[in-house]
């Protein structure tokens, strides 16, 4: 069942949809802009993340960085978000309700909830696509979601971005 969702791919050929293991990932502690061109030391750390920039814009070398988002296992995610150590919670990310992340089936085994993944679109980071072309040639094997769970990743990912707050809306029919 995981080639329903995922097919393996290898290479530098990037494409939205993409799962890449341990992308190293700076993290700025001190958010502090210095006045001078002074060096400062940046910690990394290792990310999951999968590509969220559209595969014709890749192709094309139309971008110069690559968009991506963090990709977490239910349980890493849950340690973090402590509203997701009840499992019931996870019903309404399932089913959309929740913007800013959506759901997908583990490549490893797609019929187990307990590997299910969650994608983090409210933590967008972009990485030079030198640095991603690299790190995906030296990854002996990686994952890229099929269709048409990659149209509706890429839908979902559109949704978070496109809502709309209105003021006021039609009142409710009585």
């Amino acid at each position: 069942m995981s080639d329903l969702w995922w097919h393996q791919t290898h290479g530098g050929q990037l494409a939205q949809g993409d799962l890449l293991p341990d992308c190293l990932l700076p993290v700025f502690i001190d958010p502090t802009p210095t006045e001078d061109d002074t060096p400062r030391d940046v910690p990394v750390l290792k990310q999951r993340l999968i590509i969220v920039t559209q595969s014709c814009d890749l192709a094309g070398n139309k971008v110069e960085f690559v968009a991506l988002c963090p990709v977490h296992t239910l349980d890493e995610f849950a340690d973090v978000n402590l509203e997701f150590k009840k499992r019931k919670n996870w019903n309404s990310v399932r089913k959309g309700n929740h913007f800013s992340l959506h759901m997908l089936a583990s490549h490893q085994n797609p019929e187990d909830p307990d590997s299910y993944f969650v994608v983090d679109f409210g933590h967008i980071v972009s990485l030079p696509i030198e640095y991603v072309i690299n790190h995906a040639q030296t990854t002996e094997k990686r994952w890229r979601l099929a269709s048409p769970f990659l149209e509706h990743f890429s839908q979902s990912f559109a949704r978070f971005f496109m809502r709309v707050g209105l003021p006021s809306s039609i009142p409710e029919f009585k």
